[in-house]
């Protein structure tokens, strides 16, 4: 769990930089730096994703590969859309911002607000959901997350978590500086998701594949191309929503005859 911690560690102390930074940060800038991160993070998705035509996948599953990663994200899909991942992760979201962050207490005694005063309220409140939604999916669903888990839990061997934990610092002081502090509790799902991995690892020993490993980072590399296109504002892709395509594909690749 060392990797994972300071995985962790990592989030909180670069989204709280990056919190400070933006409030002296011009708006045009911060949308400059969406931007960016939003074609970086496309960019890294397509690299994964494109694992689906690789020699491990069409090692094991031939030309089948295509079909069980699209196999994999329709299910995941159904599966997600029919409990709402999405929306109970931005019911977290606006819990945690309702417990974390308040209004001042004039603002509260006033008789009658200002409807700009209710306006910036509900930007706040969106950025601080959105900035926790996304940056828990970008943290989670990509296969370093995944890859540095296993290693931890089946080797003890936290060097990739380590190397992702200098990545996810600066990816949170950027994202913070966009969308505020909400960033820093993705660090919530980050420890129970690659935590969770890790001690699963430690427990089930050789159980997984590298061939599972190679589809679950396959799934995962298009579920990040969602983040770009979210980020870009293309598509608002209910990412979250396809996140049980995770669990399903190593589990046909298991069951491969």
């Amino acid at each position: 769990m060392n990797g994972t911690l300071l995985n962790v560690a990592a989030i909180v102390v670069g989204a709280g930089a990056g919190t400070l930074l933006g409030a002296r940060v011009p708006e045009r800038v911060r949308t400059t730096l969406t931007d960016v991160l939003g074609v970086f993070v496309l960019v890294l998705g397509v690299g994964d994703a494109l694992g689906t035509f690789g020699d491990e996948l069409s090692g094991t599953l031939g030309r089948s590969a295509v079909l069980v990663i699209l196999g994999s994200l329709l299910v995941g899909g159904v599966i997600g859309e029919s409990i709402d991942i999405e929306a109970r992760l931005e019911r977290i979201g606006a819990w945690l911002r309702a417990r974390t962050v308040r209004r001042p207490a004039s603002v509260d005694r006033a008789a009658g607000a200002d409807s700009a005063d209710g306006a910036d309220d509900d930007d706040a409140r969106a950025r601080f959901i959105e900035g926790f939604v996304v940056t828990s999916l970008i943290v989670t669903v990509g296969p370093l997350a995944i890859l540095g888990a296993l290693q931890d839990g089946l080797l003890g061997d936290w060097t990739l978590l380590a190397v992702k934990s200098l990545l996810d610092g600066p990816v949170a002081l950027a994202f913070a500086s966009v969308f505020g502090i909400g960033v820093a509790f993705a660090a919530l799902p980050l420890l129970v998701w690659q935590g969770g991995l890790t001690l699963a690892a430690a427990a089930v020993g050789g159980l997984v594949s590298d061939v599972m490993v190679a589809a679950i980072g396959a799934v995962g590399g298009f579920l990040v191309i969602g983040i770009g296109l979210r980020l870009l504002e293309l598509r608002a892709v209910r990412v979250a929503n396809l996140l049980p395509a995770l669990v399903i594909a190593p589990l046909v690749v298991a069951l491969w005859p």
